[in-house]
């Protein structure tokens, strides 16, 4: 199998940071949902930092683990040990978890302390007044007026366009698929960007496509997902895009599922698909035909960098340096969200790179809201 690669140079800096995956099941984490500590150990390094993840989990293979990567990339780079007193997470095993997770990781001493995702944000924003002296992070969505945080957003709406040019030059039924997890601001940029995308790449095309879109409610319910991609591959729709968090791995189960009953020649014809989010979720896709042939149905996937913002945010605060009560917007123009090649053609290759140069020069702009 061909190894996935970026468009770009990868993830680049912006505004002088080293800059850096919408969305967040997994196991549970160093520290227990009532705050006290299970770490690996204890250390006392010159700064310490924590991430509280939403429901996904550090191993949901998209938005929570690319923080929580980034997090030990810093811990590795400046010699800080895992535990309290160095780096660590809380996994977050229910929404009314939130609040005494972060509670928690303030009480065990972190200084610096990431909510990832924007259900974390009225948590965030609690502590953050309770605890002055605390620095806060918010991925995914912007608490104004408290100088001890710091807000990192993505223009996921812009990756999510080269999604749908992705889509559209891959499909052969003319129908794709769109799956959010929770509704909401960030999705709603994934949503707007991927209709948008297929909808420009259609009329490129000629073609008229069509768009189906579905929410599960959840991003940690894969049983969800695996329903809403049946029912959607049923329907005729050969090309899904996730914004899901843990709920795409139904997405995936289904795809694989499908796929791993036909031959290798029908597989030229009938062959689902699934657009990753957040990280490279390649490995997602592999499979077997039923011939026994080795294959990949992960067309491609949008990334945004949320391990290298936290991993960036974490220096800068050891550097004394914290950016509290600044909003920092990562997109296409400035590296801080991508596509991955995957499995596209010459053809969509070429397409998303024309697509991706109008985004970053201004000739297109992509909506941030779906259209009613």
């Amino acid at each position: 199998m061909k190894k996935a690669k970026l468009f770009s140079l990868g993830i680049v800096a912006v505004t002088g940071l080293t800059l850096l995956g919408a969305c967040g099941s997994g196991n549970s984490g160093s520290t227990d949902s009532t705050g006290g500590s299970a770490a690996e150990g204890s250390t006392d390094a010159a700064h310490s930092v924590a991430i509280v993840t939403d429901i996904g989990g550090v191993d949901d293979r998209s938005f929570n683990q690319s923080a929580w990567e980034g997090l030990e990339a810093w811990g590795e780079e400046h010699s800080i040990a895992r535990g309290v007193g160095g780096y660590d997470y809380v996994q977050s095993n229910e929404a009314s978890e939130y609040t005494t997770n972060v509670s928690g990781a303030v009480q065990n001493g972190f200084k610096t302390v990431f909510g990832v995702g924007y259900l974390l944000k009225d948590a965030i924003s609690a502590a953050a007044d309770q605890n002055p002296d605390t620095q806060f992070g918010i991925i995914d969505d912007v608490i104004e007026g408290k100088d001890n945080v710091v807000s990192a957003t993505f223009k996921d709406n812009e990756a999510a366009y080269l999604a749908g040019f992705a889509a559209a030059y891959t499909t052969k039924t003319n129908k794709v698929g769109f799956i959010g997890g929770e509704e909401g601001v960030v999705i709603d940029r994934f949503e707007a960007g991927f209709e948008t995308g297929v909808a420009d790449a259609a009329k490129a095309l000629g073609k008229d496509i069509e768009v189906v879109t579905e929410y599960a409610a959840s991003f940690g319910d894969p049983a969800k997902g695996k329903a809403l991609a049946a029912s959607m591959y049923q329907g005729g729709a050969d090309v899904i895009f996730h914004a899901s968090g843990g709920t795409g791995a139904g997405v995936f189960q289904e795809a694989k599922a499908i796929n791993e009953q036909l031959s290798d020649a029908d597989l030229e014809d009938k062959k689902v698909w699934v657009i990753g989010v957040d990280s490279d979720q390649q490995d997602e896709g592999a499979f077997k035909s039923a011939d026994g042939t080795d294959d990949n149905f992960t067309l491609a996937s949008t990334l945004k960098g949320v391990g290298a913002a936290v991993q960036d945010i974490s220096t800068r605060a050891l550097e004394d340096n914290f950016p509290g009560g600044e909003h920092i917007v990562y997109g296409l123009k400035d590296g801080g969200v991508d596509i991955t090649e995957g499995y596209l053609s010459d053809d969509a290759k070429a397409a998303i790179e024309t697509a991706k140069q109008d985004v970053i020069d201004g000739k297109v702009e992509v909506p941030e809201t779906p259209e009613d």
